[in-house]
């Protein structure tokens, strides 16, 4: 599943390309779970409306309507999102067509000749999610759940090879009272996120592995595995280490390292761990600046000292023995 900082590189490339579009109709491709919404307030909430702002709530997009409704969506593991435009209808002056390109992982597929490409002399084409050739197939193919026409003739397509994605209609008022949203912790990109805040929500969690408690998102928002070692190891706390043992200095440290670790991913365009790109249809490059994760018997880079791999929270840890000491 992509973690924040590669949702919020999708978001970033989304806004820039859909604000101020007008909806002139949707098309579901036989998957009422992957778009839950009545036929009435299609027509009445998401036809005709405009797009005002596109945000996020932790791993969550929100397409906000003019309409006074939100199109909540969550692209889960295989998720995409795929924006196709005729050219008239770009923003750029370059007068060359864009071609998203795949990642590693999917590249072999697109020497299958029943693969055919988009025509790429009458459409640009961008978005991120799980690469498959899809991105470079003609749409809609045999994971497009849902397609959106715009009035300019671009269309968002949302394809999803497992269904367990989704898109769907709220009225932004009732937005924030989703359990979801309820339930979910602040968002460590903001700037009301210190280490006063983290180490309030802590409290709750006092019994549990420092890691598994900020992967629990009631306590922070979107900090998945690969930023949870990598801000535990900025701040030296050994994942293992039970909240209540972990000194306040050291959780006022982990918040500025979380910040850190997750703003230098977005900068680099994400991790895309394996199975994702971002919103340019490329790998993030965050992960070869990493400094733990996925570098078990390699030097860490602080001390010199081995990196190791263990599982911590039902998950692989990578840290350093030296530097992250069990208290």
């Amino acid at each position: 599943m992509p973690e924040l900082p590669e949702v919020e590189t999708i978001r970033r490339g989304l806004h820039s390309r859909i604000i101020g579009k007008t909806i002139s109709g949707a098309h579901n491709y036989d998957s009422p779970k992957s778009f839950p919404n009545a036929t009435a307030d299609i027509t009445q909430f998401l036809q005709g409306a405009t797009v005002t702002d596109v945000s996020r709530r932790a791993k969550v997009l929100l397409i906000e309507l003019s309409t006074g409704y939100t199109l909540v969506t969550h692209l889960k593991m295989t998720g995409q999102i795929i924006f196709i435009a005729p050219i008239t209808s770009r923003h750029s002056t370059d007068s060359n067509p864009v071609i998203l390109s795949v990642s590693e992982e999917s590249s072999s597929t697109l020497e299958d000749p029943s693969v055919k490409p988009q025509d790429d002399t009458r459409n640009v084409r961008w978005g991120g999610g799980h690469p498959s050739d899809s991105f470079m197939r003609e749409l809609p193919d045999n994971t497009t759940r849902e397609h959106i026409d715009f009035t300019d003739g671009s269309r968002l397509y949302f394809n999803d090879l497992r269904k367990f994605g989704w898109m769907k209609l709220y009225p932004t008022s009732e937005v924030p009272n989703i359990d979801f949203m309820k339930k979910v912790g602040p968002e460590p990109l903001l700037d009301d996120f210190t280490g006063e805040v983290l180490w309030e929500r802590l409290q709750r969690r006092k019994n549990t592995s420092i890691k598994a408690a900020i992967l629990d998102q009631t306590v922070l928002a979107g900090v998945g595995n690969i930023y949870a070692d990598e801000s535990l190891w900025g701040a030296r706390i050994h994942p293992a280490t039970l909240v209540k043992n972990v000194p306040k200095a050291s959780i006022l440290q982990l918040a500025e390292e979380i910040k850190a670790v997750m703003n230098l991913s977005i900068e680099k365009g994400g991790s895309t761990d394996k199975n994702y790109v971002n919103a340019e249809g490329k790998k993030g490059s965050y992960l070869s600046f990493a400094r733990v994760f996925r570098r078990e018997g390699e030097p860490c880079p602080r001390c010199g000292t081995t990196i190791v791999k263990t599982r911590v929270a039902g998950r692989g840890t990578h840290l350093c023995p030296t530097c992250q000491t069990k208290q």
